[in-house]
């Protein structure tokens, strides 16, 4: 009798081992980042420069991911005009940036323009005045910055913004 309730008690270790490990592999996997879809369709002959504005942001940050989107499903809206770059943020990950003309016209270059516009609706303020190697310090970078990616600081406050923040979002 204690010979069977020994073999019971292997047979059943043996079983719940494997099921042990997948649990733990499966709790420590990595959590998938946020998905968030912008809407390039309004952006006239810039909407290549917001296409690579995504791809910088999603190279440097792991908790959120931008994908090109339609109208229908984006939370990031992006237009053109003849006024100056701006963003108009709405909660975390959604709003509306401009490429505007007047910024572009006086030599600002154009991919820092819009990964910085994007920083904006990624949680992130304007930090004026600055230098070239911080994204956020936009305009006072000069008309010669070329900096397109976001610090080491900027892009941590973004993941940490999104931290916990897993879904994909549409408007």
């Amino acid at each position: 009798m204690a010979l069977s309730h020994l073999r019971r008690a292997v047979i059943g270790l043996v079983v719940a081992m494997p099921l042990a490990a997948g649990l733990q592999v499966a709790a420590s996997a990595a959590p998938m980042a946020r998905t968030l879809y912008y809407d390039n369709s309004q952006a006239g002959e810039f909407a290549k420069a917001w296409e690579d504005a995504a791809v910088v942001w999603n190279n440097s940050v792991k908790n959120v991911k931008l994908a090109k989107g339609t109208a229908a499903n984006s939370s990031i809206k992006i237009l053109v005009d003849n006024g100056w770059p701006r963003a108009q943020p709405g909660r975390l990950g959604s709003g509306t940036v401009w490429m505007g003309r007047t910024a572009v016209n006086q030599g600002y270059h154009v991919p820092r323009i819009a990964t910085h516009e994007l920083g904006h609706i990624l949680g992130l303020p304007d930090r004026k005045p600055g230098p070239c190697s911080s994204l956020m310090s936009g305009s006072t970078g000069g008309v010669s910055c070329k900096s397109v990616a976001p610090n080491a600081a900027e892009a941590a406050e973004v993941d940490r913004k999104f931290a916990g923040s897993r879904a994909a979002e549409a408007a």
